[in-house]
C-alpha cells in the first residue's frame, strides 16, 4: 500500500512539473526544473533504499534544499519560491 501510495505521489509530482514546462513562465519553468533535480535524487535515493514513505521523503527534500540553500546555490527570492512550490507540491498529492 505505501509503495503504491510513494508511486502515485511521484507521478502526480512529476507530472506537475511536466505541466509547469509546457505552460509556466520562465520564472515557473526555472523553479520547477531546480525542484525537478532534488526530487529526481531524493526519490532515487528512496527507492534504492526500498523507502516508501511520504513524510521521510518530505524530510530528505527540505534537508537537500536546506543545504544546497546553506551553499548559496540561489537568491532568497528564489529560495522561498522553490519552498512553496515543494510545500505546494507536498500538501497537494500527499
Amino acid at each position: 500500500m505505501a509503495e503504491q501510495q510513494f508511486q502515485a505521489f511521484v507521478e502526480a509530482v512529476e507530472q506537475a512539473f511536466d505541466q509547469a514546462v509546457e505552460e509556466g513562465s520562465d520564472q515557473q519553468l526555472f523553479i520547477s526544473s531546480y525542484l525537478s533535480g532534488h526530487f529526481s535524487l531524493v526519490v532515487a535515493n528512496a527507492l534504492n533504499a526500498k523507502e516508501h514513505c511520504l513524510q521521510s521523503l518530505n524530510d530528505k527534500m527540505q534537508s537537500s534544499l536546506a543545504m544546497a540553500f546553506a551553499n548559496k546555490e540561489l537568491e532568497g527570492g528564489d529560495q522561498d519560491q522553490v519552498r512553496a512550490l515543494w510545500a505546494q507540491l507536498f500538501h497537494q498529492f500527499a
